[in-house]
């Protein structure tokens, strides 16, 4: 039996295509096996789908200066310890590494027991934690064609992100049932990450007075973020966070408002959902998601809002010039000539195994 290690974790962005790869892995005859941190949004997403998990100690490298920064060396320390043991005891054929802090630990112990290693960076350029990682894979894939000129020539491979299938099999009639709205208005739907986005939450429910005579809105607001003075809102519903019927949602969505990570916006391209992006500010991040929204919209599949810009009425005029104008930018996107991501890594994943 060939037998893989799949890691990543922290956003449900580094844990989904591992999941998309599964069940061709399946198909190729692997033994999967999954290393994420002890309590990270991975741990629920892995065991759910029935693959054997490990937790291992993990620290975040931050940019800036924070008390954690004294302990969370030693986090990493411990967590490269448990994940060599762990991989000792699974003796895999190859890592496959989605990124996330928890990755680091768990791509340097395979180094060191010369695991071969494949890793997979989304967005335009490479973050810390896979730049940490580039040096002990043996290819490193990526989703953009501008992230090439970012990474080691001899490694760099454009595979495009692996898609969930059972995303592309939504129906709305379940879409309708679950959410009790009615099908007289178009529909509007707010997906801000797993972790949420709380400047997204803030502005759309300011705008509701706005949207809600013209869109019934669906609003996936993270954990911890619903707001129940809004409970009961007519044409308005709320949730911390959907997983099995998200791809109904989606089948019912005529546009989306998203945030701009690399997975999310993969997806609504895929689902050639026309979209309305709010990167996240260059203020909180590294300003990754302001590249790939760029990147979106120079190519005319995305409307893009700069955090900073928003306000009820830029919103609002956003979200209703993006249904007014809704087949060009499906037109864009059903020009793409998208790769198959799954195919690509798994024949990648197949020539690097020992």
């Amino acid at each position: 039996m060939k037998k893989i290690v799949l890691t990543g974790g922290g956003t449900a962005g580094h844990v989904t295509p591992n999941i998309a790869l599964l069940p061709r892995l399946k198909e190729l005859g692997y033994d999967i096996y999954y290393i994420g941190s002890y309590s990270g949004i991975e741990k629920k997403l892995i065991t759910d789908c029935g693959i054997p998990y490990t937790g291992i100690s993990t620290g975040k490298l931050r940019r800036y200066f924070d008390l954690k920064n004294l302990t969370d060396p030693l986090r990493v320390q411990k967590g490269f310890y448990e994940a060599r043991k762990a991989l000792k005891e699974i003796r895999p054929d190859i890592v496959f590494s989605k990124g996330g802090f928890v990755s680091v630990p768990v791509v340097h112990a395979a180094r060191v027991l010369k695991i071969p290693v494949i890793c997979h960076e989304s967005d335009i350029t490479p973050g810390l934690a896979n730049r940490l990682c580039i040096p002990a894979a043996s290819k490193v894939c990526c989703n953009f064609p501008e992230t090439l000129k970012n990474l080691p020539k001899e490694k760099a491979v454009l595979t495009g992100t692996p898609i969930r299938a059972e995303l592309m099999a939504g129906d709305r009639s379940r879409a309708l049932a679950f959410t009790g709205l009615p099908d007289d208005k178009p529909f509007l739907m707010i997906i801000g990450g797993s972790l949420g986005a709380q400047a997204v939450n803030e502005a759309v429910r300011a705008a509701l007075p706005e949207l809600l005579p013209q869109f019934r809105i669906i609003h996936l607001c993270g954990k911890g973020k619903l707001d129940n003075s809004l409970v009961g809102t007519e044409g308005y519903v709320q949730y911390e966070y959907i997983s099995e019927e998200l791809p109904d949602l989606f089948a019912l969505a005529d546009v989306v408002i998203s945030r701009a990570g690399a997975n999310a916006i993969c997806e609504l391209l895929a689902l050639r959902k026309p979209n309305l992006l709010i990167p996240l500010s260059a203020k909180a991040s590294r300003g990754d998601q302001i590249l790939n929204a760029k990147s979106f919209e120079k190519q005319g599949f995305s409307v893009v809002l700069e955090e900073e810009a928003v306000t009820t009425e830029s919103l609002t005029e956003a979200v209703r010039s993006l249904y007014e104008n809704r087949r060009q930018y499906i037109d864009a996107m059903e020009k793409n000539q998208a790769t198959d991501a799954i195919q690509l890594i798994t024949e990648l994943l197949e020539t690097y195994r020992k």
